[in-house]
């Protein structure tokens, strides 16, 4: 464990929303998955998906990604796996729907030069609507899509947040499962 855990007070969650996560991203990633924006957890302990609660972690582990689950203290342990994770849009805030279409889009603009920079195998956006608002996709579902940027492939997986009511966690890491599965062949 690269730090060890500790939970933000009231006040430095409150002081979040000044702060950024930095990205986790290096050339040739096999996934670089994007989250939807940092939540004030996440911006207070400085690791993504932090937020106790949030799903993303013990899905990678239940979807084969990973072989055990990590802790968002770990989250650096990803790139010797060859993934990375950033956000659509960078702004911290206590809600993802606090965000602008003009901040979704321009995030989207933004991720797409990213990849175009790193060049990773497959983007996963974590959050279908997410991806239908930033790359301007209404009727896009989750799953594989049938764009690409450059010889990126795209993927739009259910948000892991907690709040997710619509995806049980077996049904989160099904659909996780289901990229893996598709970089493995």
């Amino acid at each position: 464990m690269s730090e060890t855990p500790w939970k933000p007070s009231r006040e430095q969650l409150l002081a979040a929303v000044h702060k950024t996560v930095p990205d986790l991203i290096v050339p040739n990633l096999k996934v670089l998955f994007a989250g939807i924006n940092p939540g004030l957890y996440t911006a207070a302990i400085g690791h993504h998906f932090g937020r106790p609660g949030n799903r993303f972690w013990p899905t990678l582990h239940a979807s084969g990604f990973t072989p055990r689950v990590f802790s968002p203290f770990e989250d650096s342990d990803l790139l010797p796996l060859r993934y990375g994770i950033t956000n659509v849009a960078p702004r911290t805030t206590a809600a993802a729907d606090e965000l602008t279409v003009d901040e979704m889009r321009e995030g989207g603009k933004k991720l797409v030069a990213k990849v175009k920079r790193y060049r990773p195998q497959t983007l996963a956006v974590l959050g279908v609507g997410a991806y239908r608002v930033a790359f301007d996709r209404p009727k896009a579902k989750v799953g594989r899509q049938e764009e690409t940027i450059g010889d990126t492939a795209i993927w739009v997986l259910p948000n892991p947040s907690g709040l997710n009511a619509n995806y049980q966690a077996a049904d989160l890491a099904k659909a996780f499962r289901d990229l893996r599965e598709s970089i493995d062949d």
